[in-house]
């Protein structure tokens, strides 16, 4: 794993690098390199909370910025409270890949792997 710059307060999360470049692809892809990747927690889903990654141009006035080679990752501070230790990874399996999110705050997740309880 690449270390963060923080450009804020501290957010305790993580990407893999291989996390990393599978957004850089997409972003490549999409003709966004101008743009970050924004992780955050909302309400709902199987199990009570869902994460969230999207991407937009600039960051909102309260976020925390990351930064992982080159990649900036804007995380606002309610999402933070909820990501504490969480480790973002790009899997890849038999049936395609997707992104898998390791939370030590989780009490519960859902088989969909994008839902959890806390």
């Amino acid at each position: 794993m690449n270390n963060p710059q923080e450009n804020n307060t501290k957010v305790d999360l993580a990407l893999t690098s291989n996390a990393v470049q599978q957004v850089k692809n997409l972003l490549s892809r999409d003709k966004l390199q101008d743009h970050g990747l924004r992780v955050a927690v909302s309400d709902g889903g199987c199990s009570g909370f869902s994460y969230k990654l999207s991407f937009e141009k600039e960051r909102r006035p309260d976020d925390t910025v990351l930064e992982w080679d080159g990649l900036k990752v804007y995380v606002d501070p309610s999402s933070a409270l909820y990501l504490k230790g969480t480790v973002i990874d790009f899997v890849s399996g038999i049936y395609g890949g997707g992104f898998k999110f390791t939370n030590p705050n989780a009490t519960g997740t859902c088989g969909c792997g994008t839902s959890f309880s806390a």
